[in-house]
């Protein structure tokens, strides 16, 4: 992780550099902080390619890039909506006016999410756990990497996560 002001400092020595990178990727993983308010900017797409890539440098047995991420924002939240509404009446007929609600509103509490799923695939060496294992090392990733771009996030998860139902929904399976 390189700062702006070493990035502007070509007097310092090669190996204070060093130090620093280090100090700042020690400094970035101590201080990071689930953001509780998430607000317009999201992160650009170019960003979001940097993002991208580092969640892929997360620990990955045997290269089998079980993980995959989706990003939804813009007007894509609204059918992330409906799929949270549907999903939801189709795993309870008998859901409150809050929590419809709850549901519609879900997408919207954030200008960017991003799903991570993981596909773990038959290997003799690499269990399934270890794949999905990774996944979560991806999201860490991310989440340090959006730090590191001055983004706040948090990770969430819901009544949805492990469920069969949104995956159909999402077309994941």
């Amino acid at each position: 992780i390189f700062t702006l002001e070493l990035n502007q400092c070509d007097k310092e020595s090669k190996y204070s550099q060093v130090l620093s990178k280090k100090m700042d990727a020690i400094k970035n993983i101590t201080e990071r902080n689930s953001a509780r308010e998430l607000i317009e900017p999201h992160p650009s797409s170019d960003e979001m390619q940097i993002v991208f890539k580092a969640a892929l440098r997360a620990p990955d047995h045997a290269w089998l890039r079980p993980s995959k991420f989706i990003q939804v924002s813009g007007d894509k939240r609204k059918k992330l909506s409906d799929i949270f509404l549907k999903t939801a009446r189709e795993l309870n007929d008998e859901l409150t006016e809050l929590q419809i609600e709850k549901y519609h509103n879900a997408p919207f509490r954030a200008p960017m999410i991003i799903i991570l799923t993981s596909s773990p695939k038959e290997h003799p060496k690499v269990p399934a756990i270890e794949q999905i294992i990774s996944t979560g090392c991806a999201g860490q990733n991310i989440l340090l990497s959006l730090n590191a771009l001055g983004y706040g996030a948090i990770w969430r998860t819901g009544t949805f996560v492990f469920n069969k139902q949104i995956s159909k929904n999402l077309g994941l399976e």
